[in-house]
């Protein structure tokens, strides 16, 4: 008996999915039986959630997204309407590559936008900002933002989504205007200063 997640009437949910407290469960999702995911979570419309993934908390993942084999996303990750995952790298229809899935992990905080492609294998950093129609195919430092196809790093990103006004390399800090908080960029990694 479900009581601690909500579950609209069209949504599947396999028995033996693991799902967290106060969670949404939209119109036309399926949810597989294998799939282990934490509290506070909203899956649109039509959204596919396979065995193989692990979704933190609070992650929000819009309409039209598949979430397949070998994904992980950690805590505060928001996935924009109908971007994409992949698990594998050279598919072939009539070659058989299941258990050449290369494992996609995409850190606490990441916002991947609508319509960007996650090409398998790859880290999305802390706090990354991938742009609406991006595809990512190398590891993305934390609070790095990546635009185009390929795509190719523009600037960094605040906690809070703000762009910062850092270099791409070498020293410097700055502040997010919208809450204050102070960044630095050191050696090529920027990073929220305490």
């Amino acid at each position: 008996m479900r009581t601690n997640y909500t579950v609209h009437p069209t949504a599947i949910v396999d028995a033996g999915a693991q799902i967290g407290e106060g969670s949404y469960i939209w119109h036309w999702v399926h949810i597989s039986a294998g799939a282990r995911i934490g509290r506070a979570c909203s899956f649109g419309q039509n959204v596919f959630i396979g065995n193989d993934v692990l979704i933190g908390d609070n992650v929000k993942v819009q309409n039209n997204v598949s979430v397949y084999d070998a994904v992980t996303l950690e805590d505060d990750v928001f996935c924009g309407p109908s971007m994409v995952f992949t698990n594998v790298y050279n598919p072939r229809s009539a070659v058989t590559r299941k258990d050449e899935y290369r494992r996609t992990l995409i850190r606490r905080g990441a916002t991947l936008g609508a319509n960007s492609t996650i090409v398998c294998g790859v880290t999305i950093g802390e706090y990354a900002f991938v742009g609406a129609g991006a595809v990512v195919v190398h590891d993305v430092p934390d609070y790095a933002l990546m635009v185009g196809v390929p795509a190719h790093h523009i600037g960094w990103m605040s906690q809070h989504g703000e762009r910062l006004n850092l270099p791409l390399s070498g020293n410097a800090e700055a502040v997010c205007e919208q809450t204050g908080a102070s960044y630095e960029l050191r050696d090529g990694r920027c990073r929220l200063m305490v």
